[in-house]
C-alpha cells in the first residue's frame, strides 16, 4: 500500500470518527496541506515542468504564423489521443502491481514488473507510430484540411521519438514513485524544461527546420529526460533494493500486466481523448486554421492550470477540496484579467489575439471545473471505482459533451465557442455526478472495505511464499 493510499484509509473507527471530527479545524487543515505539498508537491512540477515542454514548442511554433500553430496543435492532439494518452492509462496499472509487490517487499519483483512494462509498452509504441507515420492520409481522410494535415503529418513524423521515450518514462515514474523516490524526478524534469527552452528556440528560429524543429525539440527533451532517470535508476543506492539485471523473468508477467492496464486506461482515455476530439473537429471549420489555433491555445491554458493536482484527493477530500477552490480562485481570476494579451504568448496575429479574448472567459470556467473534478476523479481512483468513473466519463463525455459541442460548433456555427460551450457542458456533467458520488459516499465503510482487501492481498502474499 502506498503512503498516499495510507493517509487516505485509517486503520480504526474511532480515528476515522476523530479524523472527521477535526477535518475543519486549522490544525488539521495545516497537517493536511502539509502532507499534500510533501506527496503531491514535488509531482505537480514534475507533470507540468513536462507538460510545458509541449507548451513552449507551441507557442515559439505559434510565432511562425497560423498554419504553423493550427498544424502543431492538430499533430500534438492527434498523438495525444493516439499514443500519449494510451500509455500513460497502460503504465498506471504499475501502481497497483508494483505497489503490492513493494508492500510485500518482493523488491526484486518491483525492477522485473517495471521492465516487463517498458517492453510492454514499446511494443504498443511500435504499433501506435505506424499511424503516427501516415498521420497526414488519416487526417485528410476524416476530413482535415489538406494544408494543415500534411504540415500537421510532418510535424508528427519528427515526434515518434518522443513516443518512445514516453513509453519508457511512464513506467519509470510509476517505479520512482512508489518508492517516494520523487525529489530525482522534480530535478530531472526542471533540468530539462531548462535545456529545453534554448533548445526550442534555436531548432525553430535558427536551424532553418521552423515548425519541425519544436518537434524535435520535443523528442530530445524527452528523450534527455530519461536518461537522465535511467542512470539514476542504474546508478543510485537508493534504488538498490529493487534494482535487478534485465534477464527473461521480466516477460512472466506481461499477461499479469496487461490484465490490470487494460481497464486502467479506459478512465483515464476516456476523459483525454474528449478534449483533443474538440480540437480535432475545429479542423473542419471554415478557416480551420484560427479556429485550430484558437481552440488549441484554450485548451493547452485549461489543461495546464486546472488538472495540477492529480493524487490530491487521494490524502484528505475536504482540505484539497479547499485548497483546489482558492487555486482555481486565484488561476482563473489572473487568466481573466489578462485576457487582452494572454494571446500573444502563442501567437503574433492580432486576429487570433482577440478570438483568445472572446474566450478567456470559457476558458476560466474550464479551469474552475478541471480543478474540482480533478479531485473528484482522484476520489474514485483511491477509492477503487475506476469502472463508476468511466462510466461517468463515457456518459459526460461521449453522450453529452461531444454531441453537444459538434451541433453548437459545426451545425449552428457557433465554431470555436460552440466546441468549448460543449465540451463545458459535458464537464459540468462530470462534476455534477462526480459530486452526488462522492457526496453519498460511506466513508467509514470504505475504510472497512480497504482493510479487507489490504489483508487479503497480504494473506495470498503469504500463501504463495509458503509453497
Amino acid at each position: 500500500m502506498s503512503m498516499e493510499e495510507s493517509l487516505l484509509l485509517p486503520k480504526k473507527r474511532s480515528e476515522l470518527e476523530g479524523r472527521e471530527r477535526l477535518v475543519l479545524t486549522r490544525d488539521v487543515f495545516t497537517q493536511e496541506a502539509k502532507k499534500l505539498a510533501y506527496i503531491a508537491g514535488p509531482m505537480v512540477v514534475t507533470i507540468t515542468s513536462l507538460y510545458l515542454l509541449l507548451v513552449i514548442s507551441n507557442m515559439m511554433v505559434g510565432h511562425l504564423g497560423e498554419l504553423a500553430l493550427s498544424s502543431a496543435a492538430i499533430s500534438i492532439s492527434f498523438c495525444n489521443v493516439t499514443g500519449m494518452s494510451l500509455l500513460n492509462g497502460l503504465a498506471s496499472a504499475l501502481e497497483t502491481l508494483c505497489g503490492q509487490a513493494y508492500g510485500a517487499q518482493q523488491y526484486q519483483k518491483v525492477g522485473h514488473q517495471t521492465y516487463g512494462a517498458m517492453f510492454s509498452l514499446v511494443l504498443v509504441a511500435s504499433l501506435v507510430s505506424l499511424v503516427w507515420i501516415n498521420v497526414e492520409k488519416v487526417l485528410i481522410l476524416i476530413g482535415q484540411d489538406p494544408i494543415i494535415a500534411h504540415e500537421a503529418g510532418r510535424f508528427t513524423l519528427w515526434t515518434v521519438p518522443t513516443l518512445f521515450a514516453y513509453a519508457i518514462f511512464q513506467p519509470l515514474s510509476r517505479y520512482l514513485q512508489i518508492q517516494s523516490l520523487t525529489i530525482p524526478m522534480l530535478a530531472s524534469s526542471v533540468v530539462t524544461l531548462l535545456l529545453h527552452i534554448p533548445l526550442c528556440w534555436f531548432l525553430v528560429f535558427k536551424s532553418g527546420l521552423e515548425n519541425v524543429g519544436g518537434a524535435l525539440a520535443i523528442s530530445i527533451s524527452n528523450w534527455l529526460n530519461v536518461i537522465f532517470l535511467l542512470l539514476y535508476m542504474k546508478y543510485s543506492s537508493a534504488c538498490a533494493k529493487t534494482r535487478v539485471p534485465v534477464s527473461m523473468e521480466m516477460f512472466h508477467g506481461i499477461g499479469e500486466f496487461f490484465r490490470f492496464a487494460i481497464p486502467s486506461a479506459v478512465m483515464i482515455c476516456l476523459q483525454w481523448w474528449a478534449y483533443e476530439i474538440v480540437v480535432l473537429l475545429s479542423g473542419l471549420l471554415s478557416n480551420p486554421q484560427l479556429e485550430t489555433s484558437v481552440l488549441s491555445v484554450c485548451t493547452r491554458v485549461s489543461n495546464e492550470l486546472g488538472a495540477g493536482r492529480p493524487q490530491a484527493a487521494r490524502i484528505a477530500v475536504y482540505t484539497v477540496m479547499i485548497l483546489a477552490i482558492i487555486e482555481v480562485i486565484i488561476v482563473s481570476g489572473t487568466l481573466f484579467g489578462t485576457r487582452d494579451i494572454f494571446g500573444y504568448s502563442f501567437s503574433n496575429e492580432k486576429e487570433v489575439v482577440d478570438y483568445v479574448s472572446n474566450m478567456t472567459p470559457l476558458v476560466c470556467l474550464s479551469v474552475i471545473l478541471d480543478g474540482l473534478q480533478v479531485v473528484l476523479s482522484g476520489v474514485a481512483r483511491g477509492c477503487g471505482w475506476q469502472h463508476i468513473g468511466a462510466y461517468v466519463n463515457l456518459a459526460a463525455f461521449y453522450l453529452c459533451g461531444v454531441p453537444v459541442a459538434a451541433i453548437l460548433g459545426l451545425w449552428l456555427q457557433l465554431k470555436a465557442r460552440g466546441l468549448w460551450i460543449g465540451i463545458q457542458v459535458g464537464a459540468i456533467l462530470q462534476t455534477v455526478l462526480l459530486s452526488l458520488i462522492t457526496s453519498c459516499t460511506n466513508w467509514e465503510k470504505q475504510a472497512s472495505d480497504a482493510r479487507e482487501r489490504i489483508f487479503e492481498e497480504r494473506y495470498s502474499v503469504e500463501s504463495v511464499l509458503e509453497h
